[in-house]
């Protein structure tokens, strides 16, 4: 059976890898795509590759009139709520690596979901070293109290913290809330430098020149700390392999799902 996929965001960084990916399938078929600038064209002429005929959209709405199995999230956080709940509307399943989507739109997309009967799956990094980190922090986390999160990624990066260091941070309060020895409010300056507080988990975002994508968990005990990094390269490839198991495994979910090993065994 060859599942039928809408990307939205297919000339952009990620997407666009993504959209190459797909083509060297056997399973899988792009039949629209989504990328304001080069709507109404093919999408093999706007990435130079002639195995994708699909047509491109300049909006989730026409392009999901083609009809889809699922539809791939990869715009913005300006865009993606709109583009997920327009998805399910049409009876697709979906699959998210936008980031910058708050809990209260997860719960409302969550919703839709349930309702349509569809799955969901939301991924901040789709890359295995990310689900590997989650996992560890999630075990961890079950035996040192204190951790925070740093996020880093370049400087025009316009969504903060970034889709990975959010479902981190859901992921760790699902296990516990962190202890601190001083309430943020109490802080004697500025508090704004503690971090932002998500989940019950404070993050920190830095956005400068020389990172690309990058997410640390350090913990903290008396006498020792542990630290868990993934750092990310200037490619996106690490991340189309797992994009591609999720676009095969989402219609196994129903409802909201945050994390690639959601359909893994791990």
């Amino acid at each position: 059976m060859t599942l039928k996929v809408c990307l939205a965001g297919a000339t952009g960084w990620a997407g666009s890898e993504l959209a190459r990916g797909v083509a060297a399938t056997a399973d899988l078929e792009l039949v629209s795509a989504v990328a304001r600038k080069h709507a109404g064209q093919t999408l093999g002429a706007a990435l130079g590759v002639s195995a994708l005929d699909a047509p491109v959209f300049a909006t989730a709405a026409e392009a999901l009139a083609i009809g889809c199995d699922v539809f791939v999230e990869y715009t913005g956080p300006k865009s993606a709520k709109a583009n997920v709940l327009a998805a399910l509307s049409h009876g697709a399943h979906v699959v998210v690596g936008t980031s910058g989507i708050s809990d209260p739109d997860y719960d409302e997309i969550d919703r839709a979901a349930r309702e349509a009967g569809r799955g969901v799956l939301a991924c901040g990094n789709f890359a295995l070293t990310v689900v590997l980190l989650q996992k560890f922090a999630e075990m961890a986390a079950k035996h040192i109290p204190c951790w925070e999160v740093v996020d880093t990624a370049h400087e025009s990066k316009p969504d903060a913290p970034s889709g990975t260091a959010r479902e981190l941070a859901v992921r760790l309060g699902k296990v516990r809330r962190p202890a601190i020895a001083v309430p943020v409010a109490d802080t004697d300056g500025v508090p704004e430098a503690r971090g932002a507080n998500l989940s019950g988990t404070q993050v920190h975002s830095i956005r400068l020149p020389g990172f690309v994508l990058g997410v640390e968990v350090v913990f903290g005990m008396p006498d020792q700390t542990l630290s868990l990094r993934h750092s990310a390269g200037s490619s996106a490839k690490p991340y189309v392999d797992g994009a591609i198991l999720a676009i095969r495994r989402v219609s196994t979910l129903v409802g909201v799902h945050r994390g690639l090993d959601a359909v893994l065994d791990l």
